[in-house]
């Protein structure tokens, strides 16, 4: 038995969200509305999504010991996330400026602060935490070294999902725990480079090329795309909404993703249901915030 369904070792930041009638362009400057700050973060995002949907849900991270420190913990509390691996100080909790267009697009620049602090010697620490989770789930807005401690860390039957934002070269070691490995078209196209191609299959099978055990395509309104070493390719349509703010869609995904695939769903069934989590959050403005529960999702 397992204390959590799910565990995220990630990032927890601020977010500080202007509304924009344009993104605005190199050495131009825009005027945009009243600046709103929520929590924030890829880490805490899917924390929170999970939790909100039900999960046995933990938090491993690192915030300052300062105001939006104490906001970020207060929002993981408030969603019945397990905050005991959250760590305080070493530097400012991170801050990301966020611009979002009338579309519901956004631009993200992230200033790390303490989750830069988040270390492998933090990961050993934490090892009880870690081998206690089902699924453990994770980003790269920490240092890519924590991450591939962390997996040294698991639990022998556990899973592992890595969401490489922002995308960067992953050593073999980490590619081949991911199962599975979950992109959108900007990171995949990164993590392929010139050998990409120009499909969403094209990009798995690039992708799974390099060692993951399955891999996940993000596609935006056009839902997802999954694979794994069986050769075959599922396509997930996700349902039409309005888009309101696209911020924190992605980890609303990954989180519900992650956590079907530790009740023992399969990959294209837990996809299924997590694009109808993103699909949900995309609808309201903010990361946090626009989650769904359960019963919102079902009342959809």
């Amino acid at each position: 038995m397992y204390d959590f369904d799910l565990l995220v070792v990630g990032s927890a930041n601020a977010d500080l969200v202007i509304g924009v009638e344009r993104r605005p362009a190199a050495g131009e400057t825009v005027l945009g509305g009243d600046l709103a700050v929520h929590p924030g973060g890829k880490g805490a995002n899917q924390a929170v999504a999970a939790a909100r949907l039900g999960a046995r849900t933990a938090l491993l991270a690192r915030v300052g010991d300062d105001a939006n420190g104490r906001l970020l913990l207060d929002s993981q509390r408030a969603s019945g996330v397990d905050t005991s691996g959250v760590l305080v100080g070493g530097a400012p909790t991170g801050v990301a400026l966020i611009t979002v267009d009338p579309s519901g697009d956004n631009s993200i620049v992230v200033s790390p602060g303490a989750n830069a602090r988040l270390t492998p010697e933090d990961a050993r620490a934490a090892g009880t935490l870690i081998a206690s989770a089902k699924v453990v789930s994770a980003q790269l807005e920490i240092p890519l070294e924590t991450v591939a401690e962390t997996v040294r860390m698991l639990a022998p039957d556990a899973r592992f999902v890595l969401n490489p934002s922002p995308p960067m070269p992953l050593p073999a070691e980490l590619l081949a725990a991911c199962d599975p490995l979950v992109v959108n078209e900007h990171e995949a196209r990164v993590v392929l480079g010139e050998a990409a191609g120009g499909t969403p299959e094209d990009w798995a099978r690039g992708l799974l090329a390099l060692g993951p055990r399955s891999v996940v395509i993000t596609l935006g309104a056009e839902g997802a795309l999954t694979a794994d070493g069986s050769g075959a390719y599922d396509h997930v349509p996700s349902p039409r909404v309005d888009a309101v703010d696209t911020t924190g869609a992605g980890d609303a995904f990954t989180a519900a993703l992650a956590w079907r695939l530790g009740l023992g769903e399969k990959l294209a069934e837990a996809a299924a249901f997590a694009v109808r989590v993103g699909a949900a959050a995309v609808t309201r403005a903010g990361a946090q915030e626009s989650y769904p529960t359960a019963e919102e999702l079902t009342a959809r």
